[in-house]
């Protein structure tokens, strides 16, 4: 089984991942998917403020 995922390794502060992961099962998420609502979220804010990000 594949996907169309891409993999991004993150090199981040044990004690940022140990709260994210806080945050993460306190939301009912995995961290991975909590930094993608993040990320979602970011992309809607910049969105907002400087007019649609084009496709790649």
């Amino acid at each position: 089984m594949t996907d169309n995922k891409c993999r991004y390794t993150l090199r981040v502060d044990p004690e940022l991942l140990d709260k994210l992961g806080y945050i993460a099962e306190y939301e009912g998420r995995t961290k991975n998917r909590e930094l993608e609502q993040l990320i979602k979220r970011r992309i809607r804010e910049f969105e907002a403020e400087h007019g649609e990000i084009p496709e790649q």
